[in-house]
């Protein structure tokens, strides 16, 4: 041990006898950080203090870098530190020693470092069979990282999600939609604003989803113990193949049910069906929509307006303008939510 400024800086050994200072574990966490990975820099650098730990890098007693300077040094956030080192305490891996700074924890809560050593030999097999196969560390992480996730959302504890839309046939094709994407134990119903206001009980529920633009809606129908969460949508697969296929001379026809989407299906048309010159846009309460339907080669309307086809001539075209969940935001945004739910719930059930 040494003293500077009348405060202790332990420095044990690492395995081969070499004294490790703090200026050298933070040189190690932050040369450790690899930004080609997919893995977040938080998860990254609480691996490398485990794994430090676990092979014997990090003695008990090591003094961990502050949190501000061990951010600066790698280019990470404060808060990002913060939270690793959270993580860790609550592991016990870690312990917080007043003013003194944080500490690895004693060895009697560490990881066992023959469990490491067992694995070491895989981890080197792993990475000589991405070599072979022209993948580097990046890409193997990424992958293992994906299968990790998967095996993950399989055994993890279920959640009760539901998901409010407009329409009954929409919504529940809404939650077929997405459920594929949820651990197996998940729980997604569905259902409507409109039912949920004319009286019907509310589903249990741990989070819902619904439409960006109706969340304060939904809140209010819940209450303020139920997170609520709003999710993009996109065109559907197959409303994007029925405009793709629209021939040039076509005269399109889109009905709107709320005036908030009907600004919105006028350039979606477009983006997918650009070749389309005449195109016009009404309300479907408008008192001239059977003159509007008459004018028309296609007639492209919203969900909720099924109607609308038997209006048709047999020989216009008409379809509805569906959309889908964006399973992109899913995986980005929604997943990462529901696992942050998930821990919290099984963090009060343990207290």
């Amino acid at each position: 041990m040494s003293s500077r400024d009348g405060k202790t800086d332990i420095t044990p050994p690492n395995r081969a006898g070499q004294a490790i200072g703090n200026i050298d574990i933070l040189a190690m966490l932050a040369a450790g950080l690899d930004r080609d990975l997919s893995v977040p820099l938080g998860v990254q650098l609480s691996g490398l203090i485990q794994y430090g730990i676990a092979l014997g890098d990090l003695a008990a007693g090591t003094r961990l870098p502050p949190v501000r300077e061990l951010a600066e040094r790698a280019g990470i956030a404060p808060m990002t530190v913060v939270g690793v080192y959270n993580e860790l305490k609550r592991q016990r891996l870690i312990e917080t020693r007043g003013s003194a700074g944080t500490f690895v924890a004693p060895n009697d809560h560490l990881p066992d470092l023959a469990a490491f050593e067992t694995l070491r030999p895989a981890i080197d097999v792993l990475l000589h069979l991405g070599k072979d196969a022209g993948m580097g560390p990046a890409e193997l992480a990424t992958l293992l990282n994906a299968r990790a996730n998967h095996l993950r959302f399989q055994s993890s504890d279920g959640l009760k999600i539901v998901l409010v839309g407009h329409f009954p046939d929409a919504s529940a094709a809404y939650a077929d939609r997405i459920r594929p994407h949820l651990p197996r134990s998940d729980e997604l119903s569905s259902t409507t604003i409109a039912a949920l206001e004319a009286g019907d009980r509310p589903p249990p529920a741990d989070i819902v989803l619904t439409l960006a633009n109706r969340r304060a809606e939904v809140e209010a129908i819940f209450g303020p113990d139920i997170p609520v969460m709003g999710i993009n949508f996109l065109p559907s697969e197959e409303t994007r193949v029925r405009l793709a296929g629209l021939t040039r001379q076509a005269s399109v026809g889109i009905v709107s049910i709320f005036p908030e989407f009907m600004a919105l299906m006028k350039p979606g048309v477009m983006r997918y069906a650009p070749h389309i010159g005449r195109i016009e846009v009404i309300m479907a309460d408008d008192d001239g929509l059977e003159s509007f339907l008459t004018r028309a080669d296609v007639i492209i309307y919203a969900t909720g307006l099924d109607w609308l086809a038997d209006r048709t001539r047999p020989d216009q075209q008409a379809f509805e303008y569906r959309y889908a969940p964006d399973i992109n935001f899913i995986n980005q945004h929604v997943l990462p939510r529901l696992d942050a739910l998930r821990k919290t719930e099984n963090a009060k059930e343990n207290q």
